[in-house]
């Protein structure tokens, strides 16, 4: 995690967040719960080696702490130095500074402000310093809070990364990362793939096995004593033996080429993960001045986030026309690559139960096929549980809500809407919202009432007029002259039933458990679906609705041509 005291220019959608609708007393409690999660996550990252949470979720939870403290500056909790828990006593020979990061705004105008500039990706790693004297390899220190490390040089002198004489007998201070070596990693495509973790896990460890040694490379990012100009500096650390740092270690001379060199490390293949890139001037003081703080000579440009934390602000239950209940998060809306999201479905009423997500709980966001946003973890709970109130799923099934009622509101809409799509009856130009205008002029009570209506009651709705209740007639004229198999998909038979060659409504009403058996393929559970829908009494009373209407599917068959 990007855990030194980071100046945070946010993102515009960040900064307009809203600020919650808290008393004192939750606004302390909330606060309180944040900070105590965060500095849980800075614990087991600094001290064990354990990355909890994806960085660019640690990264957001912070900013949002910093935004409740503007909203409530009043809060007693304090907002915590994220690397107030690190253990180091080792003292760094030049701290290692933290770098600000900017939105896409801000890097044009830093950019435009400066020369001499150069880029390099962010390897997604873990800082460490490199103490070398007359060549050799003396110290290795991790970052801890950028004064104060701890000692690693037991660790890196296990590492075949880490040189441990250099090819010139000289004195050297060096900062770089340690990162997980991925073969091909294309960080758009792959993301994070917890490689950080993976990297600090292993330093954590008092020993590592050739394997595990191996696994790990090092990207030296910086040599804050090194020769003044950039291009000498990456010759020398090339002649050292630290060749990636010439390779990956670009000149750049305004914001274009920036986000060409950007987006290319983004998307082809490299050793390691990568959550950004950095932007560096060639010139800059020399080490003695540096600070375990943010400098002005250089910024980090970050990739856009494969996750969102979002607020939960409600949860919403949709049952659709098989009675399934799927729980719906309604959120506080984040942006994320390029979308707005502000709600996510559940998979299902299990899932959530399991989870236990209330209102003003924590999550994190994703998209699935870069389309559909998921669920992808809870990050923290809210230490007010809300209370919600789901559904009975013991009242919605296959075979319930056929008629309009306070309960059946949302599974008998699904009905219609099914009824009318191409998966039913296909009806040009009947869709959800034409039966949300018959729900709400109190037209429809029961699944088929709208076969009665005339051109009348029709224009009697908002928004219908003499054009449109003679289209709406007339689709629902052709829904009498569709088959029988047509009907049945449409009213939920279960699925993939097929009519005979010799059935018709009476017979499959009048179908026997033991004469479904008898049917070809058929399987005691497909049998057993089967005799309940034909036999339900709402389902026989459609029937002999549809008969009554002369709806061509349901008369006998030597009144009925078969199409």
């Amino acid at each position: 995690m990007k855990l030194a005291l980071l100046l945070l220019l946010l993102p515009l959608a960040a900064q307009a967040t809203p600020c919650p609708d808290w008393p004192a007393s939750r606004a302390n409690s909330e606060l309180a719960a944040l900070s105590q999660q965060i500095a849980e996550w800075d614990d087991a990252y600094h001290n064990h080696g354990r990355s909890l949470v994806a960085d660019e979720i640690y990264d957001q939870a912070r900013e949002r702490l910093q935004s409740w403290h503007r909203c409530f500056p009043t809060a007693r909790t304090a907002l915590a130095d994220p690397l107030a828990g690190s253990s180091g006593t080792i003292a760094h020979p030049v701290p290692q500074t933290g770098l600000r990061k900017l939105n896409d705004a801000a890097v044009a105008e830093w950019i435009n402000s400066r020369d001499d500039l150069w880029i390099q990706p962010k390897v997604d790693g873990v800082a460490v310093t490199l103490v070398y004297r007359d060549g050799v390899l003396r110290q290795a220190i991790s970052r801890g809070d950028g004064r104060l490390g701890q000692d690693w040089t037991a660790r890196a002198r296990q590492l075949p990364a880490i040189p441990a004489r250099l090819q010139e007998p000289l004195d050297a201070v060096l900062q770089g990362e340690l990162y997980w070596r991925l073969d091909g990693h294309v960080q758009g495509r792959d993301g994070g793939v917890g490689a950080r973790g993976k990297a600090a896990g292993l330093m954590a460890r008092q020993t590592l096995d050739q394997q595990q040694a191996s696994a790990i490379g090092l990207f030296v990012w910086d040599w804050p004593d090194g020769p003044a100009n950039m291009s000498e500096r990456l010759q020398a650390l090339q002649r050292l033996g630290f060749g990636d740092s010439l390779h990956y270690t670009q000149p750049l001379r305004n914001a274009k080429e920036a986000r060409s060199w950007r987006q290319r490390w983004f998307d082809q293949p490299q050793p390691f993960a990568s959550d950004g890139v950095v932007l560096r001037q060639g010139t800059r003081p020399s080490g003695a001045r540096w600070q375990a703080e943010a400098p002005h000579w250089a910024i980090a440009w970050k990739y856009p986030a494969g996750q969102a934390l979002a607020v939960v602000q409600a949860v919403d239950f949709s049952i659709g026309r098989t009675g399934r209940i799927t729980p719906i998060l309604r959120l506080q809306p984040v942006d994320l690559d390029e979308r707005r999201i502000s709600r996510v479905a559940l998979g299902s009423l299990q899932t959530w139960e399991k989870l236990d997500i209330r209102p003003g709980d924590q999550v994190a966001i994703r998209l699935a096929g870069l389309t559909i946003p998921r669920l992808d973890q809870v990050i923290w709970r809210s230490p007010e549980r809300a209370i919600v109130h789901a559904p009975d799923p013991n009242r919605y099934h296959a075979l319930s809500c056929w008629r309009l009622s306070s309960e059946c509101q949302q599974q008998f809409q699904a009905r219609l809407n099914w009824l009318a799509g191409k998966q039913g009856l296909n009806l040009p130009g009947v869709g959800p919202g034409t039966w949300s205008t018959l729900l709400a002029g109190q037209k429809l009570e029961g699944l088929l009432d709208w076969l009665a209506l005339d051109s009348e009651h029709l224009q009697q709705l908002p928004g219908i007029g003499p054009r449109r209740a003679s289209q709406l007639q007339q689709a629902f004229a052709q829904a009498q002259q569709r088959s029988l198999q047509q009907w049945l998909q449409a009213l939920g038979a279960p699925a993939g039933f097929q009519l005979g060659a010799k059935d018709d409504w009476a017979t499959l009403v009048a179908r026997s458990h033991a004469e479904w058996m008898q049917q070809p393929g058929m399987s005691q559970n497909s049998a057993e679906r089967l005799l309940a829908f034909f036999s339900h009494p709402e389902v026989q009373r459609l029937g002999v609705q549809l008969q009554e209407a002369g709806t061509v599917g349901f008369l006998p068959q030597e009144n009925s041509p078969r199409g």
